[in-house]
């Protein structure tokens, strides 16, 4: 009878009853669920009255299969089955199917579970007991959730229950403790709504988005306080940093942090929230595939989160055709990869670097300059800008045939204005070595330029991410390292990670990007693709300041 019983409560569990009725009464579960924005919020979105019916629809979901299983004598371990396949059905209900349709994590089914056992009155109400006593002490809707099943498990183990009966129950509560795992996890960090303290809402003084970020090393993973555990284990050798990485690429994006207090210059209040699937950069780049599908995750979660745009940081930049694909498979959300600001920033502080380059005393006229990522789009901005001034001009990629048309439209360019320098091309990082000023922007994994390449008292600036130059390369005699694309954010700004850019108010030009393109909503000027048009550079670069970001020198 179990065996015929349990597919049924699958089935009925599988029933998307709460998110049928939200779609019925116009309402968008994704900017609304208490899967992502917290119980009170989803109060306020919703309505008590929605609410509270969706809740119903869930307990009957997890207590008719019970009620019915006691109609046909199953015992309690047939009916604690029934409730682990009926919770299961909520959770999973299309398997192979991404994204599986949105709905609450399932208190409401674990309580009609709960009801239709047929419990002694004290061991019944053990779990409700706890589960109300972990809410109430400590503010976090999720735990007093997490407490129904595990108060259910208590009870078989006070209860003298037999070892099958108490495998269910244990069962019940680990698929419950990993549906809410990223609740946990948000809890650990400091970044999950409380009772009496929910997540602002998105209003005309307050705008939401989302930016996708990446672990740089393997010393990345242990900021978030969820992964944190492991770091002893790696340091001792018991867990190897291959398995590590390995298990990391199972891992679906999740919120890990928040960057608050970003206040405009006309009073907005801007709220992003940091999404990671921790994927190092070599996984990043040598698995295309599972990059693209973990980057359309991430978009998905943001616009569940009530973002408006999400921006794809780092590695994340040139996934999927630098965003494209991001956005084709996530049309209800912005997508920006940031290139437009990103140059802006770069167009904005090289006239600095150069000013203060010339008044060390040297003639830019006689100055050798490099470019290293030239086939890029944000390096071979910076030649196209710096080859008026400089006297001589090499130009670094790994394409050479690229190279020398760039070069050669360069040349004929600038023997139009009367100002062409010397310009030469290499695929040798080491032809640098010549060269006084130094300009870098690759989106290599690993740093580029070492001190062999490098002249004494030469000044480089890097704009890469991670960074191109390698530490040692400060050591060189006289050699000055300027870190580009660097934003101040306005406001009492800070991120709860460390972004690796220097102060906490200090992030990278396409976080930058992102939050005002969600506070401007000009998303006509977001960066898709590779190509960056002069228009948006000038867009970001003037609304950046009249908001009150500021570049970085």
């Amino acid at each position: 009878m179990t065996a015929l019983l349990l597919p049924l409560a699958y089935l009925l569990g599988a029933l998307p009853l709460g998110y049928w009725l939200a779609r019925r009464r116009g309402v968008d579960l994704r900017t609304a669920s208490p899967y992502t924005l917290g119980l009170e919020n989803a109060l306020r979105r919703l309505g008590l009255g929605l609410t509270l019916l969706s809740f119903l629809l869930d307990f009957l979901k997890g207590y008719l299969p019970l009620l019915l299983g006691r109609g046909l004598g199953l015992d309690l371990a047939g009916l604690l089955l029934l409730g682990v396949g009926v919770y299961l059905g909520h959770l999973y209900p299309l398997f192979f199917r991404d994204p599986w349709p949105l709905r609450a994590k399932g208190a409401g089914v674990l309580l009609g579970v709960l009801a239709a056992l047929p419990l002694e009155p004290a061991l019944g109400l053990l779990p409700v007991a706890l589960a109300l006593g972990l809410y109430a002490l400590t503010g976090y809707a999720s735990l007093g959730a997490l407490g129904l099943p595990l108060g259910l498990l208590g009870a078989t183990f006070l209860g003298g229950f037999s070892p099958e009966e108490k495998l269910w129950a244990a069962l019940l509560f680990l698929l419950a403790l990993w549906r809410y795992k990223e609740n946990l996890g948000r809890i650990l960090e400091g970044t999950e709504p409380r009772l009496g303290n929910p997540l602002p809402l998105p209003s005309e003084r307050q705008v939401v988005c989302a930016f996708l970020i990446h672990p740089l090393t393997l010393e990345d993973f242990w900021q978030s306080p969820r992964f944190r555990w492991a770091r002893p284990l790696v340091r001792l050798g018991l867990l190897p940093q291959a398995w590590v990485e390995r298990l990391a690429e199972f891992f679906r994006p999740m919120k890990v942090g928040e960057v608050r207090g970003v206040r405009t210059a006309d009073g907005r209040e801007i709220l992003c929230h940091l999404i990671s699937a921790p994927l190092l950069p070599h996984q990043i780049k040598g698995k295309p595939e599972l990059a693209v599908r973990r980057a359309v995750q991430g978009a998905r979660l943001a616009r569940e989160l009530g973002a408006t745009v999400v921006g794809l940081g780092a590695f994340w930049s040139v996934v999927g055709e630098k965003g494209k694909a991001v956005q084709e498979a996530v049309p209800g959300i912005e997508v920006t990869n940031g290139g437009a600001y990103t140059a802006g920033t770069v167009k904005a502080a090289i006239p600095a670097i150069l000013a203060h380059f010339a008044q060390s005393g040297k003639d830019l006229k006689a100055t050798t300059a490099a470019v290293v990522g030239a086939n890029g789009v944000v390096a071979f901005g910076i030649a196209r800008q710096i080859a008026p001034l400089v006297g001589r001009l090499i130009l670094v990629g790994r394409d050479q045939e690229r190279l020398e048309k760039a070069a050669e439209s360069l040349r004929k360019n600038l023997e139009r204005k009367g100002q062409a320098p010397e310009i030469l091309v290499s695929t040798e990082v080491g032809s640098i070595k010549e060269a006084d000023l130094v300009f870098t922007a690759t989106s290599d994994p690993n740093p580029v330029i070492l001190p062999e390449h490098v002249k004494p008292g030469a000044w480089i600036y890097d704009e890469g991410v991670p960074p191109d130059v390698h530490p040692a390369v400060r050591g060189v005699p006289g050699v000055r390292v300027i870190p580009g694309g660097v934003v101040r954010l306005p406001g009492a700004a800070r991120a709860t990670l460390d972004l690796h850019f220097g102060a906490p108010d200090q992030v990278p030009a396409c976080l930058a990007e992102t939050m005002i393109l969600a506070a401007e909503e000009a998303f006509s000027r977001k960066s898709l693709g590779g190509e960056v048009k002069a228009e948006n550079i000038q867009f970001f670069v003037e609304r950046a300041e009249a908001l009150g970001f500021r570049v970085v020198e």
